[in-house]
C-alpha cells in the first residue's frame, strides 16, 4: 500500500506545485495512479500565496484526484478570524494575535489583497477579509478533517496524545501538541506522519515520522512516499530511504 504525503506547505504554492512534480514522477516510474496524496495542513501563513495555494488544492479536490488535505493550526487560526477578528486560538500564547509576522497571518491577508495589518483596526481588516476571501476558500478551510488514518499509518498535523484512542484524541492536541508526543517513544499502534515542528530534514524516529522541515521559513518543502512499511524522500533525482534513528544501512 503506497501513501504520498506533503509536509506543511505555508502559503508557497511554487513549492506545492514542485512537490506534486515530484510525485507525478514518481507515479510514472511505480504505474500507480491511484495513491492517495496527504497534506498534513498548515496551508497557509508566513508564505507569500496562501490564495493560490486553498485555489490549486480545491482544484484537484475538485477533479476528484487521490488527495487528502488535513487541517493545521494555523488553518484553524485563519478561520476563526474569518469568524471573529478577536478570536484567540487556545494553543497560542496570549501575547500573540494570528496576524502578528511571526505567525504570518498579515501574508495571509496580503494573499487576498487585505493590506495594512499591524496598523489598523482588527474590525477593519476583518471587513475587508469577509469581502475578499471567497466563500469556497472558508468553507474548504472550514471542512478540513484533522486525521487520516490508511492500514498502518496515521497522518495528522502535529502528533497525538499518547495513551489516547485516534477517535477520542481532541482537536486542540491534534493541532498543537509538541512536547508531550515529541518525547514519547513508545509504540502509538500505528506509524504517525506528522509535520508541525520544524527539524533539519525528515527525519524517521520509528514511533513517528517528522516531515516538517521548515518551508514556512524559506527551506524546503518535503514531499515522502510510504509503502510497505518503509519511508523514501522524494528529493528531485529519485527516492532515498529514510531509516529509523540508530538504523543500520
Amino acid at each position: 500500500m503506497r501513501t504520498y504525503a506533503i509536509g506543511d506547505i505555508h502559503g508557497h504554492l511554487d513549492k506545492l506545485e514542485e512537490a506534486h512534480g515530484r510525485i507525478a514522477e514518481d507515479r510514472a516510474r511505480t504505474g500507480d495512479a491511484d495513491a492517495p496524496v496527504v497534506h498534513v495542513g498548515d496551508l497557509v501563513d508566513r508564505g507569500p500565496d496562501s490564495r493560490g495555494v486553498i485555489d490549486f488544492l480545491i482544484q484537484g479536490h475538485d477533479a476528484d484526484a487521490p488527495w487528502v488535505t488535513l487541517k493545521g493550526n494555523h488553518d484553524r487560526m485563519f478561520a476563526d478570524f474569518m469568524g471573529d477578528p478577536d478570536s484567540h486560538d487556545p494553543g497560542l500564547r496570549a501575547s500573540l494575535h494570528w496576524i502578528d509576522p511571526l505567525l504570518g497571518g498579515d501574508k495571509t491577508l496580503a494573499s487576498y489583497e487585505v493590506a495594512g495589518a499591524g496598523e489598523r483596526f482588527l474590525s477593519d481588516l476583518h471587513a475587508d477579509a469577509v469581502e475578499r476571501v471567497p466563500a469556497e476558500h472558508l468553507a474548504f478551510v472550514r471542512g478540513l478533517p484533522t486525521s487520516y488514518r490508511r492500514g498502518g499509518i496515521i497522518f495528522v498535523h502535529a502528533g497525538l496524545r499518547p495513551g489516547v484512542t485516534l477517535e477520542d484524541q481532541r482537536e486542540d492536541d491534534l493541532l498543537w501538541i509538541r512536547r508531550e508526543f515529541l518525547e514519547d517513544t513508545r509504540d502509538h499502534g500505528a506509524l504517525i506522519v506528522h509535520g508541525h515542528t520544524p527539524v533539519d530534514a525528515v527525519t524517521h524516529y520509528g514511533n513517528r515520522v517528522n516531515i516538517d522541515t521548515g518551508a514556512g521559513y524559506g527551506r524546503a518543502l518535503t514531499t515522502v512516499v510510504i509503502e510497505e512499511g518503509r519511508v523514501f524522500l522524494l528529493d528531485g533525482s529519485g527516492r532515498k530511504e529514510i531509516r529509523p534513528a540508530g538504523a543500520h544501512a
